[in-house]
């Protein structure tokens, strides 16, 4: 229940941030930074910067929230759920692959690292979507049984 508390906010605000460009000014901050890199700009190790924490924070409920939806045990978790657990993460692997390949094939330039950024969210995204309509599907025909 945690877990959908905290990605459904989440998944709206990142929504809205794609969408809006909107980064609050308030979230402003200096932050210490591991490798600041710049494109054509001084590489300093371990340096504080000054950076917007919109995407940061909207990126870290998001990863929390799914990690949380997707990986915690069921009311009744047992071999077959573990199945549908396992079998749903390979496939968004495979699936989160494809549209990599295909990424590679038809987008370029700028585009293509906003791909990427997107691609960091999409097995987790995936996995969440399979993983819960086989359990729903499931639920269907073993009441339908009944």
């Amino acid at each position: 229940m945690i877990g959908w508390v905290i990605f459904f906010p989440s998944f709206i605000l990142g929504f809205c941030l794609i969408i809006f460009s909107y980064e609050g000014s308030w979230l402003n901050a200096n932050v210490l930074s591991i490798f600041p890199s710049q494109i054509f700009g001084n590489n300093k190790f371990f340096s504080v910067i000054s950076v917007n924490l919109t995407n940061t924070i909207i990126g870290i409920l998001f990863i929390v929230g799914c990690l949380l939806v997707g990986f915690t045990k069921e009311k009744n978790e047992d071999e077959f759920i573990a199945k549908i657990r396992l079998s749903s993460l390979l496939w968004a692997v495979f699936v989160n692959y494809l549209l990599l390949l295909i990424a590679f094939i038809f987008i370029y330039d700028t585009a293509f690292l906003s791909v990427m950024i997107y691609n960091m969210f999409t097995v987790l995204l995936i996995f969440i979507l399979r993983f819960n309509y086989i359990l729903y599907r499931n639920s269907k025909s073993v009441s339908n049984e009944k």
